[in-house]
């Protein structure tokens, strides 16, 4: 083996939990810090016991309520769109009417020529 390549070994590592316990261990750190161990790890203990490390389960939980948002919204526009669309023929009709009327002024020449159309196709035997 080479000389100086190899760390520290140490003897007495002391390793501490996140509940309490602590226990004594070889290792190449002087001091271990953990989050579960065998005194308060569940399959261990037998209790159910929630572990939620950097707030995961928190973000996890944060992205699935703003997706649901995002979808709300996209469904609320899909109705919207589908309300505006469901129009009768006659509203229709209605609205290009009065489009058409709104680009072309009446002008007194014009109207005469409807009034002698409307009263031909009155006396008209169809």
């Amino acid at each position: 083996m080479k000389a100086n390549i190899h760390p520290q070994w140490h003897h007495d590592t002391v390793v501490t939990c996140s509940c309490g316990n602590t226990f004594t261990t070889g290792s190449t750190l002087e001091a271990i810090q953990v989050d579960i161990c065998s005194n308060c790890h569940p399959f261990f203990t037998g209790e159910m016991k929630f572990v939620d490390r950097q707030g995961r389960v928190d973000k996890f939980m944060a992205k699935v309520k703003q997706a649901q948002k995002r979808q709300d919204d996209v469904r609320k526009k899909v109705a919207k769109k589908q309300a505006a669309q469901a129009k009768s023929y006659k509203q229709i009709l209605q609205e290009q009417k009065a489009t058409v009327q709104q680009e072309q002024p009446n002008s007194p020449t014009d109207t005469k020529a409807d009034d002698q159309s409307a009263a031909a196709a009155k006396t008209s035997p169809n």
